[in-house]
Parts: C-alpha cells; sequence; structure tokens
C-alpha cells in the first residue's frame, strides 16, 4: 500500500524551536558557560517570571508533574489513611501520585461535555477520611472550580489542581492552577509550555506549603545535609528552566494560536454526523492541549485506523480509565460517562502553527472514514 507523502502528526515542535532558534542556543550556552546546573539563577529567575504570571506569590520548580502532584500533596499534609476524590480520566500519574503518597484516590464520574470531574457527585464521596479534591483540567479545559471550592470550604478539605494539559488555561478570568490551595503543572515537551526533557512545578499563595515544597524537593532539607523528612531528588535543572525563560513570554500567543486552530476544526468538523467536537464551558477558557472528539457509534478504532493509513497520526488519551486498571481494579468502581467516553475520545493533530491544508486534510479524512465525505 502507497503511503501519503507528507504525514501530519499528532504534534510538530519543528516551526516553533526554528523560531526560537538563536533565543535558545543563547540560554543554553550561559547555562553551560555558567557551570551551575542545579538550582541556580535560571530556575531562581524562572520561578519569579512564572510565579509573576500566574499570579501567585509561590513557584516551586521539581523535575516532573508527577512529583508536583505528590510534592504539592504532601505539602498541603496528605499522606496514609487519608482519601483524595478526583477523576478517572486521566493520565496515570494523577492518581499514582495520591497513592504515592500513602492515600488512597476516590474516583468521582465526569461531565461528558468537558470531561472533566462533575462536581454534582463530588459530595457523596465524601467521608471522614477524606482530606482533599484533585481536580484535573484535562485537555486544555478548566474543571468547574467554583462548587468544588466551596465543597473545600464547607467541609475543610484541600485542594490541588492538576493543569498539566492546561497551562495558561483560565477559569472565570483566573489563571488555572491558582484557585486551589496549590496547582501542579508538568513541562514535558508535548505541553502547552513544554521543556525539552521533563520539568514540573508548584504553585501557591501560602508560604507554608511552598516552604514544605521547597523542603521535599531537596531531599526533605531546609539546609543541605540537614535533613529533616523524607524527601525527594527533584530539582528543575539550570538547563531546562533556561529553556522555558525563552518560552514563558510566547505561551499566551501561543494558546491564542491553538484556540484559533481549535476554531477551524469546529468549524470543518460541525456538520458531521457521529462526531462530536469539543465543548467549551462559558467559564474557561480553553487552551486546547488537545483537540479532542468524541467518534459515535462504536467507530472510533475504525476511524483511527483508517487515518493512520491516510497518513494521520491519532491518540486515544485515555483508552483505559483509572479505575479499571489492574492497580485500582480492587476499589470496585462503576463509571458510566467515564466509560462510555473511553471508548469514544479521539485526539486530533493540533499545534499553534498548524497549517490550514493539514487541517483541511484531516476533516477530509475523518469524514472519508465515516463515509460522509459529501455531508
Amino acid at each position: 500500500m502507497n503511503r501519503p507523502e507528507r504525514q501530519i502528526p499528532i504534534l510538530d515542535l519543528s516551526a516553533e524551536i526554528e523560531a526560537l532558534w538563536d533565543e535558545l542556543n543563547a540560554a543554553i550556552q550561559r547555562v553551560l558557560r555558567s557551570g551551575r546546573f542545579i538550582l541556580g539563577p535560571e530556575v531562581e529567575a524562572f520561578e519569579r517570571e512564572v510565579a509573576e504570571y500566574l499570579g501567585v506569590k509561590h513557584a516551586i520548580g521539581v523535575n516532573s508533574g508527577t512529583d508536583a502532584l505528590a510534592i504539592g500533596l504532601r505539602a498541603l499534609g496528605i499522606g496514609p489513611g487519608d482519601e483524595v476524590i478526583t477523576a478517572p480520566f486521566t493520565f496515570f500519574a494523577t492518581a499514582e501520585a495520591i497513592s504515592q503518597v500513602g492515600a488512597t484516590p476516590v474516583f468521582v464520574d465526569i461531565d461528558p461535555r468537558t470531561f472533566n470531574i462533575d462536581p454534582g457527585l463530588i459530595e457523596e464521596k465524601i467521608t471522614p477520611r477524606t482530606k482533599a479534591i484533585l481536580p484535573v483540567h484535562l485537555y486544555g479545559q478548566a474543571a468547574d472550580m467554583d462548587p468544588i471550592m466551596s465543597l473545600a470550604g464547607k467541609y475543610g478539605l484541600k485542594v490541588l489542581e492538576d493543569v498539566a494539559q492546561a497551562f495558561g488555561g483560565e477559569y472565570k478570568g483566573r489563571k488555572l492552577g491558582t484557585i486551589g490551595h496549590a496547582g501542579a503543572f508538568s513541562f514535558f515537551p508535548s505541553k502547552n509550555l513544554g521543556a525539552y526533557g521533563d520539568g514540573g512545578l508548584i504553585a501557591t499563595d501560602d508560604d507554608r506549603v511552598a516552604e514544605v515544597a521547597r523542603m521535599l524537593r531537596a531531599h526533605g532539607a531546609r539546609k543541605k545535609y540537614y535533613n529533616e523528612v523524607l524527601g525527594y531528588n527533584s530539582r528543575l535543572d539550570e538547563l531546562q528552566a533556561a529553556i522555558l525563560r525563552v518560552k514563558l513570554p510566547h505561551v499566551d500567543a501561543w494558546n491564542e494560536a491553538r484556540r484559533r486552530v481549535a476554531q477551524t476544526y469546529n468549524e470543518l468538523l460541525k456538520d458531521v454526523p457521529g462526531v462530536v467536537i469539543p465543548y467549551e464551558a462559558t467559564y474557561a477558557k480553553h487552551v486546547y492541549h488537545q483537540y479532542t472528539v468524541r467518534i459515535l457509534d462504536g467507530r472510533r478504532d475504525e476511524v483511527q485506523r483508517r487515518l493512520a493509513e491516510a497518513g494521520i497520526e491519532t491518540v486515544v488519551y485515555y483508552p483505559v480509565p483509572l479505575h479499571l486498571l489492574p492497580v485500582y481494579e480492587e476499589l470496585g468502581c462503576t463509571l458510566f460517562e467515564v466509560d462510555r467516553v473511553a471508548r469514544e475520545v479521539l485526539s486530533l493533530p493540533i499545534w499553534p502553527r498548524m497549517e490550514l491544508d493539514f487541517q483541511q486534510r484531516v476533516a477530509w479524512e475523518l469524514r472519508r472514514a465515516l463515509g460522509c465525505n459529501k455531508c
């Protein structure tokens, strides 16, 4: 079978790298010549700059989004015997971090429009062991934070936002990751603000949470060699911080470009039978880390296969909800919306500088895969 010459990847960073090539090179050389590679001036500067961008008092760089979740939970006082309410439609790290600190994830079903936790189902899952809520802003769309924060206040719970996929996104004009007691961010290369390796961040206005997070990232020591608790070796390195400093001033423009790409997709796909285009909640500024449609009538896998044959890469985020994974099966959850959506979601290629002809081709091939190239 002859494959098309022009493959369309799920993400293409080449235009971004080319546009910033000189600045990136200068930043990398600055670090190399400094001889400072761990918790030096680049990390300190990035933490100041990203805290100002988000509008928080503290930003603590760590070595991954997963560690941001685990350290964030521990800094908020979550530990063995506690329960943390979250959604199972997310990357494994969300629940993994809860388990790693000794707590138990309690899964709540989602709103199928936003793919995020349904706030109306949270209260019934609160028990005397519940200590926190961990909402995920999936695909770049904000979870509905007002009712979540209201419940947290009513029951004395902490809220840690998982903002791995939504850097720069907003909820009613506020940056995501600044609404709860802390926010956990990932700078994995594919993120809206991505490093060129692993990286993560904890954001908070709470001085105590920030102090504990900084201690935990450095082996549980405020002062080197004077370790107070068991911590982590989890430090954002200087090279990644320097790269992120170059990219941070561009993130709003990139997010707006992603929104324009999404709007074009919406126009191209809005009338295709069997396809549900992304919903944007009125309270949210969606930043489209992923452009995720739903393919109805059990045809998702067939459509994905046919798009692959046409040279178009797509990804299913996520084929197995967390409550169905072997590690969490014993929790015995039955969650209708999550299970249904996991059989239907398909993420299409998207990046800020995505060419219009690429989008048109994706849409045309999607129509063709569904047998409605004239509809």
